[in-house]
């Protein structure tokens, strides 16, 4: 018998992918199909019921005949291995979760996906990717990859052996593996989600099966991964052998209490109480020290851990777009094409980033605004990113002028706001009612216009004592600091780089600790920019800073950065590794943290005897170890 319309359940779509399936099958899916449509076909209960139901009747026989069909198509397959040919219809789908993250938030996501999948019964396992042991990736059938990118396209660095593995003449053939990427990026970057494309590019290479596209994440990850999280729950569920038990039982819910975790969508309200500035008026860039109270948030931080604020737009700004545009500022707009509305000035002051432009929304507007010239423009990449720099969203509607541009529109060409972390300057030990962070003011000339940076300007020019900003706490995983006398650390930063090295000596100092503690800083002036230079002063008096090594780079005729300083310090810094050292790095990712790795690399060439090539692995050791931990920006 054939399959069709009347003698099966299937509409024709359905039909005519499963005539399209049956060829791609494995012998093992082949089975486990087979085994799954004569377990669903006799828990329906008394065969002989369906003797009275033509219908039903006709329904059992057209999976009999689909399972006959597999069963024939088993027979003409060879199997290696005929134990594992039939996997019991009993067991629950079993799912391995891996992901790579620099600052948490794909564990984040891992955690709560492992959550939803227990609570529905599945056997869930969640593996940072590089302990996830690779012998077991031929043996597995369900991989959900979840990462972020770091560096120029590059996975993180506990991802960095799974990738490598995965590229090389050892990775096994995956036409078992069913699996799915979510990937973790910012907009901002030209290589957006790069390491999720390549692990999604990779798998599917070696054979293995999308159980779904690959999914992109901006900076606002929390809906989309939500939405990803419920997707593959459908799948899974709609998969399982088990499928009506994948649904949470009644009597295994436990009603608990709310607990108060804040986040983007459900902040906190911090007092301003402190709001002073480090910096003297000499300084061309100008330092804020800010203190916040967080009474009553109910969760302790740790240095290295930030403070998330959430900004807004300066109103400045949300005035010269409404009237540029000749928009009512008062109009209602959709503004996540989910039913949520506000005002125009109201998107545009809190929902809308409107400082700064990305490639994506010079695309975006190249599609809305109905500008032949913009849309030449922007088939040029090098003419899209010189255009980008030092500009923002007034320039872009001024130069080129929307034909066709509605309010509407808004949420389909600009991004949302990003939030702004800070590292905290503070021990919570020491406040346990109170959160420190140092914040660099930016304002610059670009293009003709002053240019404000949208948190720290609220915060210097905008913000009064006792106003109350939307915050939350967010932990770093992978920038964690000792609490003992014996392992020797080295601290390296510059600007507010500062921050979380004053929290931890500031709650060493609190516990009492001494050790091998070495800080080289550097800024622009001593005088002028000396960030926390009573601290760090008395903590080097007491002994809890052992080593501080300085760079002014405007106070000599050469200017001298924190990297020249390791170099001087070469024989000292090498001796200090071979002790055990653990290395931290903050603050500016693209100038500071590529010469300071440049320069633990002559160290080590001039110091150790090692080439260019072994000094390179030897780091990427030390940061797999975390022994050389990074928090740049």
């Amino acid at each position: 018998m054939e399959l069709n319309k009347s003698n099966s359940p299937f509409d024709e779509n359905q039909l005519e992918l499963i005539q399209q399936l049956m060829p791609t099958l494995s012998s093992n899916q082949q089975s486990w199909l087979s085994g799954y449509l004569l377990n669903a076909s006799t828990d329906e209960g008394d065969p002989s019921q369906y003797t009275d139901h033509p219908e039903t009747s006709e329904h059992a026989n057209a999976t009999a005949e689909l399972t006959s069909s597999i069963d024939k198509t088993n027979s003409e397959v060879p199997t290696e291995d005929t134990t594992h040919s039939t996997i019991s219809t009993d067991e629950p789908i079993e799912v391995n979760i891996l992901f790579g993250t620099e600052t948490g938030n794909a564990e984040e996501i891992a955690d709560e996906f492992e959550t939803k999948l227990k609570e529905h019964d599945f056997t869930v396992h969640t593996w940072e990717m590089d302990d996830f042991p690779q012998e077991d990736l031929s043996k597995v059938n369900h991989v959900f990859i979840i990462t972020s990118t770091h560096g120029v396209g590059e996975p993180p660095i506990n991802a960095l052996d799974f990738y490598d593995y995965l590229h090389s003449d050892e990775a096994p053939d995956l036409s078992h593996l069913n699996f799915s990427v979510l990937a973790l990026g910012d907009q901002d970057y030209p290589d957006f989600c790069q390491a999720g494309k390549d692990f999604d590019k990779i798998l599917g290479d070696l054979g293995g099966h999308r159980l779904a596209d690959r999914v992109e994440c901006d900076f606002d990850f929390e809906e989309v991964s939500e939405q990803w999280i419920i997707d593959m729950l459908e799948l899974l569920s709609q998969m399982s052998p088990g499928s009506s038990n994948n649904e949470p039982k009644d009597e295994d819910v436990v009603v608990e209490e709310p607990q108060a975790t804040y986040s983007k969508t459900h902040p906190f309200y911090a007092e301003i109480i402190k709001n002073s500035v480090l910096t003297e008026p000499t300084a061309t860039r100008e330092v804020r020290h800010l203190e916040l109270s967080i009474e009553g948030y109910g969760e302790a931080y740790e240095p290295g851990d930030s403070l998330v604020i959430i900004p807004q737009n300066n109103p400045e700004l949300v005035e010269e777009v409404i009237q540029t545009l000749d928009w009512d500022g008062t109009t209602t707009i959709d503004i996540d094409n989910s039913g949520n509305s506000t005002t125009i000035q109201d998107a545009l002051t809190n929902e809308f980033e409107i400082a700064k432009l990305t490639p994506s929304i010079l695309n975006n507007a190249a599609a809305l605004f109905g500008n032949p010239m913009l849309n030449a423009n922007v088939q040029n990449n090098e003419w899209v990113q010189d255009y980008i720099y030092g500009r923002d969203f007034i320039d872009l509607i001024k130069d080129f002028t929307p034909v066709a541009l509605s309010p509407d529109m808004l949420k389909d060409l600009l991004r949302k706001l990003p939030p702004r972390e800070y590292s905290i300057a503070s021990s919570n030990q020491v406040n346990p009612h109170t959160v420190h962070i140092t914040v660099r003011v930016v304002k610059y000339d670009a293009h003709h216009r002053e240019r404000h940076g949208v948190c720290s300007v609220q915060l210097a020019d905008r913000t009064q004592l006792g106003d109350k900003l939307p915050v939350y706490l967010k932990k770093n995983p992978n920038f964690k600091f000792p609490y003992d006398e014996q392992t020797p650390v080295i601290m390296i930063g510059a600007g507010t780089g500062i921050a979380p090295y004053r929290a931890y000596l500031q709650q060493r100092a609190h516990l009492g600790l001494k050790g091998n503690q070495w800080l080289i800083f550097g800024n622009q002036n001593i005088d002028a920019d000396f960030l926390y230079r009573n601290d760090l002063e008395s903590w080097l008096d007491q002994g809890v800073l052992s080593k501080l090594d300085l760079a002014f780079s405007r106070d000599t005729e050469n200017k001298i950065y924190v990297q020249h300083r390791i170099e001087e310090n070469g024989e000292d810094f090498y001796q200090w590794l071979t002790n055990g050292a653990t290395i931290y790095l903050c603050g500016d990712k693209e100038e500071m943290a590529k010469g300071v790795h440049q320069s633990f690399v002559n160290v080590l060439i001039q110091h150790g005897n090692f080439n260019q090539s072994q000094a390179e692995d030897y780091l990427t050791e030390l940061i797999k170890n975390q022994r050389y931990q990074r928090d740049v920006y």
